[in-house]
C-alpha cells in the first residue's frame, strides 16, 4: 500500500460527510506504519466503537469506507477479505452505506471483517502444516493476493462499480 498522509487518507472516504471524514483519525501514527506490508488501514474510532474505518487501495486510487459494527453475540466466523481459517474469534459483521446516490437513499452493503483491522498480517502468516508448508512464500503470495482482491471487490461494491 502506498503511503498517506491524514489529509490523503480522510479526502479517500466515498460514503461519509465531509465532517465525518475529518474525524477519521486512525489510532496508529502513520509514520510508524511499514505501508509495504499493508494491503488495507482499518481502524475502529477512539469515540464510537460501533464506527470503524477502512481504507482499501483501488487501481490507482484509494478507497476510504465508514463502516459500522452490528452487534452480535460473540461467535467465530472467517473474515470475507483476508480468508484467514486460524483467526475466526473476533471477526465482526460490519455495514457500509454505499457510496453516492445509493448511499443517500439508504442503501447499504454488510461484510465480515476482522474487528483489529490486522488482516495484512494474517495473510502474511506462516502457513500451518495443512495449509502449505513445502511452499511457504508461495502460500502467503496468494494469500496476499486473494486478501487485495477480496478488499478492492468490497471497495468497489460500495462505489457501486462492482458487477
Amino acid at each position: 500500500m502506498q503511503e498517506l498522509s491524514l489529509a490523503q487518507l480522510r479526502a479517500a472516504f466515498v460514503n461519509t460527510s465531509r465532517r465525518e471524514a475529518s474525524q477519521a483519525t486512525p489510532e496508529q501514527d502513520l509514520s510508524a506504519l511499514d505501508w509495504e506490508q499493508l494491503s488495507l488501514l482499518g481502524w475502529r474510532d477512539a469515540h464510537n466503537p460501533q464506527r470503524a474505518f477502512v481504507v482499501i487501495p483501488v487501481e490507482e486510487r484509494h478507497v476510504g469506507i465508514m463502516l459500522t459494527a452490528v452487534p452480535s453475540p460473540p461467535r467465530k466466523a472467517m473474515c470475507a477479505l483476508c480468508e484467514d481459517i486460524t483467526e475466526v474469534s473476533d471477526v465482526k459483521m460490519f455495514i457500509a452505506k454505499a457510496a453516492g446516490a445509493a448511499g443517500r437513499k439508504g442503501d447499504t452493503l454488510g461484510t465480515l471483517i476482522h474487528a483489529d483491522f490486522k488482516c495484512s498480517k494474517y495473510a502474511r502468516r506462516f502457513p500451518s502444516r495443512l495449509e502449505g508448508q513445502d511452499n511457504p512464500e508461495a502460500f502467503i503470495a496468494a494469500r496476499v493476493e486473494r486478501l487485495r482482491e477480496n478488499a478492492e471487490r468490497f471497495a468497489l461494491r460500495v462505489l457501486g462499480e462492482a458487477h
